[in-house]
């Protein structure tokens, strides 16, 4: 046969784009999931478009608040929301551009982003965390929050706004104003790629800041990362086995009763 070599390196990238193509976390197929969206009010009597997705189970599960990069409510945030029903999770994503006219309508998503006033974001996930307490399918004293990028540094700021988040998840995000992290009352978890030096070197002075506050942080920096490598997976078996923490983490945070 000809071009042996070529087959074979062929065959092992086309078992990589089946494996991990479109999914975020490593995927347990075997679980069905419901999938919907839905719309609910803020407290300024606006509406937030919002991807929600149920886990197949008898009973109410915890819930996770997830809160999308910088390029608004993208198709890779939807299959995160996904994939943690899938892991036994009530999952919402609030559009947090849905004030500006949502994701899919804006021309330049990014630059709306930009402009979002902070006051209105946090205003916005109160009303989703509102939201997912309403749901009789899940658990309201057991929601987290996850965020990735401009979401991870935006879970990291909400967490001190939300004493009653239970876990929160923060994806190579900028930390927020280091005087605010003493009202933080849930545990965070940081992820983070070892080749991200914009976000990674302000971590020394964010974990100095949560230790002095007595707050919980625990973070690991993936060798041979990036920032972003969760959605981009340049170094696969990092992204899994972050995932993996990720997935450990919640367990220990939100599924005990």
């Amino acid at each position: 046969m000809k071009n042996v070599p070529q087959v074979a390196a062929l065959l092992a990238t086309f078992a990589v784009v089946v494996a991990f193509g479109s999914t975020a976390l490593p995927r347990d197929r075997r679980a069905d999931i419901h999938k919907e969206w839905v719309k609910y009010a803020n407290a300024a009597g606006d509406s937030v478009l919002g991807y929600l997705a149920y886990p197949e189970r008898s009973d109410p599960a915890p819930a996770m608040i997830v809160i999308h990069e910088n390029s608004g409510l993208s198709d890779w945030a939807r299959t995160v929301v996904e994939d943690l029903a899938s892991k036994g999770y009530v999952a919402l994503a609030p559009d947090l551009l849905s004030r500006r006219g949502t994701t899919a309508k804006l021309s330049d998503p990014r630059a709306a982003i930009r402009e979002l006033p902070p006051d209105s974001i946090t205003v916005d996930l109160n009303a989703t965390f509102d939201y997912l307490r309403s749901l009789k399918a899940a658990r309201g004293d057991a929601i987290g929050v996850i965020g990735f990028c401009w979401g991870g540094g935006q879970t990291f700021r909400y967490a001190t706004n939300n004493p009653r988040i239970k876990a929160a998840v923060v994806c190579y995000g900028p930390a927020p104003d280091l005087g605010t992290v003493a009202r933080i009352t849930a545990p965070v978890f940081g992820v983070y790629g070892e080749n991200d030096a914009r976000i990674n070197a302000n971590l020394p002075d964010v974990e100095r800041a949560m230790q002095q506050a007595g707050k919980s942080f625990r973070h690991t920096v993936y060798p041979g990362a990036g920032h972003g490598f969760l959605r981009s997976r340049d170094v696969p078996a990092e992204a899994d086995r972050a995932w993996a923490d990720i997935l450990k983490f919640l367990g220990q945070q939100l599924d005990r009763r």
